[in-house]
């Protein structure tokens, strides 16, 4: 059974940083396209940033373009994100996400696997 457990998320003032951690369980990493996305409240979960089977990095938001980057240590099972310059539009609940696929894709419905999500708050 594929599980994911999301972590690193919290309060953190504006401009400060983070760093999240998708610690897969039940499977191999390599075998997966990984994406992380976002939900704020009252909106629609977006994707963020993806990282393919072989280590391919597609940007899927312009909002977050040169402040988070992506990662992946396939040894620890483990994919990354960090997130610098972090503003108070950035507060959501943030989930990695798991695809078969070789390719990313910013669409929810692609990702058959998903974490719980760990909140991140962006508040002075």
């Amino acid at each position: 059974q594929l599980q994911f457990v999301e972590s690193g998320g919290g309060l953190v003032q504006p401009g400060g940083s983070l760093r999240l951690s998708c610690a897969a369980s039940g499977f191999t990493l390599d075998g997966y396209t990984i994406g992380w996305f976002r939900q704020a409240p009252g909106k629609e979960r977006e994707g963020l940033l993806c990282i393919t089977r072989s280590g391919g990095i597609v940007n899927l938001a312009d909002s977050v373009n040169g402040r988070f980057t992506i990662s992946r240590d396939n040894a620890k099972k483990t994919v990354f994100l960090e997130m610098n310059s972090l503003k108070p539009e950035d507060t959501a609940v943030y989930y990695c996400a798991a695809s078969a696929s070789h390719f990313c894709s910013r669409y929810v419905s692609e990702y058959p696997y998903w974490g719980q999500g760990t909140q991140v708050t962006v508040s002075s």
